[in-house]
């Protein structure tokens, strides 16, 4: 039995050590936000928190991060960048067929929180390792700026 603290909940999961975080956090937790992609840690739909930098949980085992912040899509509405950032994907009108969605917006949310005024090379590059199929990138780099204003005005 491992114990874990996901979305400030103590909580624990019978598992293996070396299984990815994402199935546990999936099949175990039910916490269906975080995708499944690749398995490789390669496209970003898996992306969570670990003590507030994004990793892929596809690649990431659940020994390595107990005792440590896990923080997945359904909790980042409690926080200001997460709240920015959904509204500012709703504005722009980001989703096309949504499945990269919560990954994309998990890696803007570590980017915000640690760099509150992004420019284009920055968000390109906290945004590099997430892919979307549908090619919105336009509309995320908009986005992302618009939750940094949001973000800069609010204090």
């Amino acid at each position: 039995m491992l114990k874990l603290n996901v979305n400030g909940k103590a909580v624990s999961v019978d598992a293996e050590p070396d299984m990815p975080l994402l199935w546990a956090l999936r099949e175990d937790l039910q916490l269906t936000g975080t995708k499944f992609g690749c398995g490789m840690a390669l496209c970003g739909a898996c992306t969570v928190h670990v003590d507030g930098v994004a990793v892929r949980s596809c690649s990431t085992p659940l020994a390595s991060v107990a005792g440590k912040r896990v923080t997945t899509i359904e909790a980042l509405a409690a926080t200001p960048a997460g709240k920015a950032l959904q509204a500012a994907w709703v504005a722009h009108d980001v989703p096309q067929c949504g499945y990269c969605q919560s990954g994309q917006i998990m890696s803007a949310c570590a980017m915000l929180t640690k760099n509150k005024q992004p420019s284009d090379a920055d968000i390109d590059t906290a945004m590099s390792g997430n892919v979307c199929r549908c090619g919105t990138y336009n509309h995320i780099r908009a986005a992302i700026k618009t939750a940094a204003v949001t973000l800069h005005k609010a204090g």
